[in-house]
């Protein structure tokens, strides 16, 4: 019997089978090749779970509980100024009230400390916590920064807080000079008491509810502008109430630009290549 007969005896004996095509990869799926690794079948895998989002399933097991509180490698902004009003918290509950006091005083945003040092009260101003660290600015800041920051990165973080803190420190202060310039305010307006984090907080949560979906971004702007206007109608502090609405629409105002940022940086996120390597992008095949 020639060779030629022997072969197809055993391929009989074998029984049919596929052979592998053009299209056809390991294990009979198509369109892999032996060898080549992260091939259409990884890349569909990942692309329908971007698509899916928090709502695939699967995805509970994945959510990471510990990220809502800030790392000093994942949100150093918000890290490290938390350690820094701590200190500040625990000095000023501490300390001798008296020096307490006078540090309080020279830090304040007010009218004659903005016209004689305008920079340093900005920055000293946003070192203190009205209240403690038990307040409910203080425990917004550890959240709301933490979210803002992993979404944008620590400088624009630092620009949104920073910013509404100055722009409402400013918006409110103005006016009482302007009042108290044309008689319609007493000179004791200049010297008001004027420090704490809520301009910039509250500047932060409208910020950070155009990055969240629908379903959570209402309910938050809804909850924190009911509280907003709810304080302003107790009239107890209404610079400070006018304030904290004007920060929230500030950060209401710059959706579209952190959504430009927050694009900008997922573009700029490296690839990793199948070592773990940042890939080349645009790199030429061969």
């Amino acid at each position: 019997m020639s060779w030629l007969g022997t072969a197809e005896r055993i391929r009989a004996d074998r029984g049919p089978a596929a052979a592998p095509g053009p299209d056809t990869g390991p294990g009979g799926t198509p369109g892999l090749l032996a060898g080549i690794p992260r091939q259409r079948g990884g890349r569909e895998a990942g692309a329908r779970a971007v698509a899916e989002g928090p709502n695939a399933p699967g995805a509970a097991a994945r959510w990471r509980p510990w990220r809502l509180l800030p790392t000093p490698v994942g949100t150093p902004f918000t890290f490290g100024y938390a350690v820094l009003l701590a200190g500040t918290s625990l000095f000023a509950e501490h300390a001798d009230p008296g020096l307490v006091s006078e540090l309080l005083r020279g830090s304040s945003t007010d009218v004659v400390h903005l016209a004689q040092a305008p920079l340093m009260v900005l920055i000293a101003s946003a070192l203190w916590i009205a209240g403690g660290m038990t307040s409910a600015y203080a425990v917004a800041f550890l959240f709301v920064l933490t979210a803002l920051e992993r979404r944008i990165g620590a400088l624009r973080a630092v620009a949104v807080f920073f910013g509404g803190h100055v722009l409402a420190t400013l918006a409110t202060e103005l006016p009482v000079a302007f009042s108290v310039a044309a008689g319609r305010l007493p000179e004791s307006s200049l010297h008001r008491l004027d420090y704490g984090i809520s301009f910039g907080v509250m500047t932060c949560i409208g910020a950070l509810a155009g990055l969240l979906p629908a379903w959570l971004r209402r309910p938050l702007l809804a909850g924190v502008g009911y509280l907003a206007v709810m304080d302003l109608l107790a009239y107890v502090d209404p610079l400070s109430e006018w304030g904290h609405l004007l920060s929230l629409a500030l950060g209401v105002a710059s959706w579209p630009l952190l959504r430009r940022w927050r694009n900008h940086r997922a573009e700029s996120a490296p690839l990793l290549g199948d070592l773990g390597r940042p890939a080349l992008r645009g790199a030429r095949t061969y």
